[in-house]
């Protein structure tokens, strides 16, 4: 990975982080409950009110992704 992309990205986290403080402090609470069969839902509302939802099962193979994420600990 090209180290500069690996920078912007960082900053681009951290702005993220900085606008949105709840949003990493309720993905980290979240993460000591989530093992193999829970369900995450993603509900998405446009500013004209269209709305969009989906979820997923978390399966074994989800779990080694979300660990291998982890460790990036950008």
């Amino acid at each position: 990975m090209d180290p500069m992309a690996v920078m912007q990205i960082k900053v681009l986290l951290d702005q993220f982080k900085s606008n949105h403080p709840k949003v990493p402090m309720f993905f980290k609470a979240a993460a000591h409950n989530i093992t193999e069969g829970s369900i995450i839902e993603i509900n998405v509302t446009s500013p004209n009110g269209e709305k969009l939802c989906t979820n997923m099962k978390i399966s074994e193979d989800d779990l080694k992704l979300f660990d291998q994420i982890k460790m990036l600990s950008l």
